[in-house]
């Protein structure tokens, strides 16, 4: 098992999140990424954009158009980031099953982070299932950040005991 607090070195086809940079770096993919919840596919897209910053797994943030907003209400919880800005959430509910604060937006994203506004980023760990082309993406550890770990990415990554203050 790796040493959790040593830099993983990435094979050729593999990025290290310890190369991203901070502040987050915001960039398009023609990824196809996929969110699944309650038997219905909520999210399909391959417009997404994802945020890299160091230490964490990419987030995906899906155009509003490529998602299904008829199963998703905005909820009051509200936090700030200092790079991107006021962030709203939302709740996912298909049938009877609810899924509260499972996705996140920035209405009017700081400079540099324009791009992300009319996009939602949704947690892996609150849905059933997140794929990055056909992968099913490992959430990332903790119930604060929102990181989509493929095999294409190593680590090690921030969110788990032990980890916050890096």
């Amino acid at each position: 098992m790796p040493d959790p607090t040593q830099r993983q070195k990435p094979l050729e086809n593999q990025e290290s999140v310890w190369d991203y940079p901070r502040p987050p770096r915001a960039e398009p993919t023609s990824k196809r990424v996929r969110v699944e919840f309650n038997g219905v596919l909520i999210a399909d897209s391959s417009r997404a954009i994802r945020v890299l910053e160091t230490s964490h797994p990419p987030v995906y943030y899906i155009p509003l158009d490529d998602i299904k907003r008829e199963y998703l209400s905005l909820t009051r919880h509200r936090t700030f980031c200092e790079f991107k800005g006021a962030a709203s959430y939302w709740t996912l509910k298909v049938g009877e099953r609810i899924a509260q604060n499972v996705a996140w937006s920035y209405d009017d994203p700081a400079p540099g982070y324009e791009v992300l506004k009319n996009h939602l980023a949704f947690y892996p760990q609150r849905v059933d299932a997140c794929f990055v082309n056909d992968e099913k993406v490992i959430p990332q550890e903790g119930d604060f950040y929102g990181g989509w770990i493929t095999s294409e990415i190593v680590g090690p990554f921030k969110g788990a005991p032990g980890t916050w203050g890096w």
